[in-house]
């Protein structure tokens, strides 16, 4: 059995609006657009109606589970659907939630990635897996894409 490597594949750079929370540990961060790039020359931008649907667990752990579209500088469409857990201690997590700068090192984020186009060119999205790790500043979202081989 061969190894599982990973490839680096995408950054995707998220502006997200303010969050809203529907109470009972339900909540939803929208999406206002961003960027992404990536090998190959995958460029372009983030396209508004993006959501990340958010769970918080009574230990305070975020189930994620996002869906948007990446739009190349060629104007092709991209699907993504993101969904996994951000963890971090209390007193991480009430940094995050003010906004304030935290290493990523210090809480866990991390999500599967789909990825669908009907581009023929980006056909070959079609048939990955890919893992991201995540950073949440207060307005943006830095999301690293690796392809899983």
């Amino acid at each position: 059995m061969r190894p599982v490597v990973l490839r680096e594949l995408m950054s995707i750079y998220v502006d997200v609006l303010p969050l809203v929370d529907l109470g009972g540990g339900r909540r939803f961060v929208a999406f206002g657009g961003g960027t992404f790039e990536g090998r190959d020359g995958l460029a372009g931008s983030i396209l508004g109606g993006g959501v990340d649907w958010q769970t918080v667990r009574p230990d305070g752990t975020i189930e994620i589970d996002a869906h948007y579209t990446l739009q190349t500088d060629r104007d092709e469409a991209i699907e993504v659907v993101s969904q996994g857990i951000r963890a971090a201690s209390p007193s991480v997590a009430e940094r995050l939630a003010r906004g304030d700068q935290v290493d990523p090192d210090e809480y866990y984020f991390r999500t599967l990635v789909r990825l669908s186009t009907p581009a023929p060119r980006l056909s070959w999205l079609n048939q990955l897996i890919a893992v991201s790790t995540g950073r949440r500043d207060r307005s943006l979202v830095r999301i690293d894409v690796h392809e899983v081989l």
